[in-house]
């Protein structure tokens, strides 16, 4: 009901405010224009964008194709407000800043020569050949400032029916860029399950051309994925979990979705919760993930949270209850509450009922707050540095093991003696 009532509203706002009537993308459009011929066309929206217009989802990414190159795009806004950085040049792109927005500009294009990891690319002004060198028919609709589409490869009528269609030959589209293959993947997540049998087949014959893209793509791709709404449906389609699974073959633990499905609602689903359930075991797998796609400090640092902790869950009598108040302090709720998720996910003797009690406890308790700070110890005549920390954490200590309580003897008693 919830989304459907999202839908509906997002339905008002695009009929009513579409995205195009922004008046910086307007600004854009007609600098763009300038000095062009009324019957040549000089940009238009593509990609994303359009698509997410046409879905009725929030469009964020601005993309727009434009017959201008990169210099006529400068000596245009050169004298004008609106910030221009080189982001790709000798692939035609540029990125404008605007008060409200960052787009993205690229020059109509077509590959002459890839080796399924770079293109070498001759500009063009010519919109049905730039639209051939794109990889899906969704992301080939174009759209002029007044949302009027442009669509060579009848992409519309295939978001329509969530269809996700390579453009022409997939074989020849995938040997291109091999990291489609993975795109492929979050669209198909994206819209709909079903993989067409020649599709399939012509993945399957190129998925060693993964091995050419670097492990970074690779990583920023499968973040996307992992981010979907609908990541948790991948095992509805066994041609595309297999697919899934010879390119990410770390994640031992996909079947560990099945039981996340019942209690995902329970909380926000974030990437991190889902690392952990599809990587987490007792053999350290997280850690090969980890290094393979030299992952951030903060997702490194939380899965080896979540781990840790999960270890103390052998006994969770004592986890979730005796300690709870202790771990809460901790932890964070935040945490506990994902950590309930992850085990119950990973963990098939955790029954929902029990589950469903330890999310109230976490929910209901009252986080203790450490009521000495370093300020309490400078006025109690300590000096600023190492020591003072020291105490500072021998005292947390002691207040945490006594169940939240010290004296001020014994605060006074460990300021000496750490001051002697």
């Amino acid at each position: 009901m919830f989304n459907l009532i999202i839908n509906f509203l997002n339905n008002i706002k695009n009929f009513f405010f579409p995205f195009y009537r922004d008046k910086d993308l307007k600004l854009i459009f007609k600098k763009l224009q300038e000095g062009i011929p009324e019957d040549k066309i000089a940009a238009r929206f593509v990609g994303g964008c359009v698509r997410k217009y046409l879905s009725n989802e929030k469009v964020d990414d601005i993309d727009i194709a434009t017959v201008l190159t990169t210099t006529e795009i400068k000596e245009k806004f050169k004298d004008t407000n609106l910030k221009v950085i080189d982001t790709g040049v000798k692939h035609g792109t540029l990125t404008i800043i605007s008060e409200n927005h960052k787009v993205e500009l690229t020059t109509l294009r077509k590959d002459i020569k890839t080796d399924g990891r770079h293109a070498e690319v001759e500009f063009i002004d010519n919109w049905k050949k730039d639209s051939e060198r794109r990889d899906f028919t969704i992301n080939a609709i174009y759209m002029d400032i007044n949302g009027k589409l442009f669509d060579p490869q009848m992409g519309t009528i295939d978001l329509k029916n969530k269809n996700i269609k390579f453009i022409g030959d997939p074989q020849k589209r995938i040997e291109e860029d091999y990291l489609r293959i993975i795109r492929f993947i979050r669209f198909k997540i994206m819209y709909d399950t079903t993989v067409e049998l020649t599709t399939s087949d012509a993945i399957k014959q190129n998925l060693d051309g993964i091995k050419k893209i670097s492990k970074e793509r690779i990583y920023i791709e499968l973040l996307k994925i992992l981010d979907l709404e609908n990541f948790l449906i991948i095992n509805q389609s066994s041609s595309l979990r297999e697919i899934f699974s010879k390119i990410f073959p770390e994640f031992l633990y996909l079947n560990r979705l099945e039981r996340l499905k019942k209690v995902y609602k329970y909380s926000n689903i974030n990437v991190d919760i889902l690392l952990a359930v599809l990587l987490i075991d007792e053999k350290n797998n997280h850690e090969y993930f980890i290094h393979k796609y030299n992952t951030s400090n903060k997702i490194k640092d939380t899965l080896e949270k979540f781990n840790k902790n999960l270890s103390k869950l052998k006994n969770e009598k004592e986890f979730f209850e005796k300690d709870l108040a202790k771990n809460a302090y901790l932890n964070g709720k935040n945490h506990l509450i994902a950590l309930n998720l992850i085990n119950f996910s990973i963990n098939s003797n955790v029954k929902l009922l029990n589950f469903s009690k330890i999310l109230d406890k976490i929910l209901k308790i009252k986080v203790p707050t450490f009521p000495i700070d370093g300020e309490f110890l400078k006025q109690k005549g300590m000096l600023e540095g190492q020591s003072l920390g020291n105490v500072l954490k021998t005292i947390e200590k002691e207040w945490l093991n006594n169940n939240f309580k010290i004296s001020n003897e014994r605060v006074n008693e460990l300021i000496q003696l750490n001051s002697t």
